[in-house]
């Protein structure tokens, strides 16, 4: 019989060898690739002290191929939960030194029990991902758990928090999963994703593409908006996400988490009046407007990178988290086209599952007009931002600074589909149409003296937010200096705000 010792000693030699996966070796060329071992950004990610590790010997059950020759302790996947600054969340990190971090079955299950915890107890769920797919030795198994687990991501979807971050390979079906999570980051230069990969690509299409070109981390963080963050490095990558889960409340059923404020809430700054400029033309950075009047001029911009014409992100105004989606006139002037609609559409939709109130920065001179807009389904497209802001029932502040025009005026959080306060400038411009355009079509035929003539008259009468304000369309025109207060202030009235939907199954969204 074996003495107490002896079982210790054994269970000290198997958390041993469970802790180092698929080896020391594997381990530093790990550490040579530039990228940290599992159990390593498991560290990096939660407080100190706080994880709490599940179904650490945990082993695959496949015998095919030779599987049954090579077992890993924890199989590839390192599972369980600890805490951000305090607060629950749970935590999954796939292994490469183990089997190339591929799929099996046991990771799969591994992953669930981690998904349907954080569901049950109410807490954001983290993917660390680092994997070459499924594992080819478990063939339809593997296939079966990655169904599965994607079968959860659209069950937790809008209950709980899901965060991906892509911090090596994923390919062909583990990229649905992160898809279906709310944010996706990535990592320069270590990080990719693909359905098919540059050798089938070369072999179908004749297409020469390297993995950087194809899928790497900036591709989807400025082309395809796939991912919404770019770290420098592991370590950074993970700073960022506890810094984004700082915003966001732990389910859809709390509030996001309130700060003590210590920026003064009646905080004025006088340059404000002078960032529009008198030009109706010429551009302004509007991040220098959010970032003026957030607490703390701290803002965390969700996809930098993509559709750059308007801007989306998290800020805390008097300690309380909000989401702002705002036109951008330093890129094409604001305009609204299929990018930025889908990317303000999928932020929109977000922030109202989470209870995030919602603040829109309105300078747009309409949507993107072209063939190839046209072609691409604008209209479609447009209609997701529109349907978004209308189903949104969180407190919806709309701030319209300067151009607010046609069906864009309508589309960004406008009075007539829920926005619950609306503020204009002095220098707003609520019309159907930008002054030159319409004078071509009310005055065509006309001389050049009586064309300018009717437009100083089309912007005496429309260059302005009094016509909105008469009608109530607007709520308050404020000067741009008050802007940070009367926000908060907005926000604190609103801060009760309830709503009755209408009985159904859901919405069918223009997808």
């Amino acid at each position: 019989m074996k003495t107490l010792e002896q079982k210790y000693k054994k269970f000290d030699e198997l958390n041993k060898q469970a802790e180092q996966g698929g080896g020391l070796d594997r381990i530093e060329k790990q550490h040579k690739s530039g990228k940290l071992s599992a159990r390593e950004r498991v560290e990096v990610l939660l407080d100190k002290d706080t994880f709490v590790e599940f179904d650490k010997f945990v082993t695959h059950r496949a015998k095919d191929l030779g599987a049954d020759l090579e077992k890993f302790l924890g199989d590839g996947v390192v599972s369980g939960y600890g805490k951000i600054d305090g607060r629950l969340v749970y935590v999954f990190a796939q292994d490469f030194t183990v089997y190339g971090g591929s799929l099996s079955r046991t990771n799969a299950d591994k992953i669930q029990k981690v998904m349907k915890l954080a569901m049950k107890m109410g807490a954001p769920v983290i993917g660390l991902n680092d994997s070459g797919g499924a594992r080819i030795q478990e063939g339809v198994e593997s296939l079966a758990g990655y169904a599965d687990l994607f079968h959860l991501n659209v069950a937790a979807s809008g209950v709980v928090p899901q965060i991906s971050a892509i911090l090596g390979p994923c390919a062909g079906g583990a990229v649905y999963s992160p898809a279906l999570t709310d944010f996706i980051f990535m990592v320069k230069e270590t990080s990719y994703m693909f359905v098919t990969g540059p050798d089938v690509i070369k072999a179908v299409t004749h297409e020469d593409v390297t993995k950087e070109e194809l899928g790497g981390a900036m591709t989807h963080n400025s082309k395809s908006g796939v991912a919404h963050f770019i770290g420098n490095d592991d370590a950074h990558t993970l700073m960022m996400i506890r810094e984004l889960i700082g915003f966001l409340p732990s389910n859809n059923m709390d509030d996001p988490p309130v700060r003590n404020c210590a920026d003064d809430v009646h905080r004025e700054d006088e340059n404000l009046d002078t960032l529009i400029p008198v030009d109706s033309n010429k551009p302004y950075d509007i991040k220098d407007l959010i970032t003026t009047i957030s607490d703390d001029n701290d803002f965390l911009e969700v996809q930098p990178h993509y559709a750059k014409n308007i801007v989306v992100g998290f800020a805390r105004m008097g300690g309380r988290p909000v989401g702002y989606v705002a036109n951008q006139p330093a890129f094409l002037a604001g305009v609204l086209d299929i990018d930025s609609s889908v990317k303000a559409a999928r932020f929109v939709r977000f922030c109202d599952s989470f209870n995030i109130p919602l603040i829109t920065l309105v300078d747009v001179p309409g949507f993107l007009p072209g063939t190839t807009q046209e072609f691409g389904g604008i209209i479609k497209h447009g209609a997701k931002l529109l349907y978004a802001f209308s189903a949104a029932s969180v407190p919806k502040i709309t701030l319209i600074t300067r151009k607010a025009y046609g069906g864009a005026y309508d589309v960004m959080s406008s009075k007539h589909i829920g926005a619950d306060i609306n503020f204009a400038y002095p220098t707003a411009e609520i019309a159907v149409m930008g002054a030159g355009g319409a004078v071509n079509i009310l005055h065509r035929g006309k001389s050049e003296e009586e064309r300018a003539k009717a437009i100083d008259e089309y912007n005496d009468n429309f260059a302005n937010p009094y016509k909105a304000a008469e009608i109530g369309y607007v709520d308050e025109i404020i000067y741009p200096r008050q802007t940070r207060y009367k926000i908060i202030q907005a926000l604190d009235s609103l801060k009760n705000k309830r709503i009755a939907m209408p009985q159904r199954k859901h919405g069918n969204m223009p997808l």
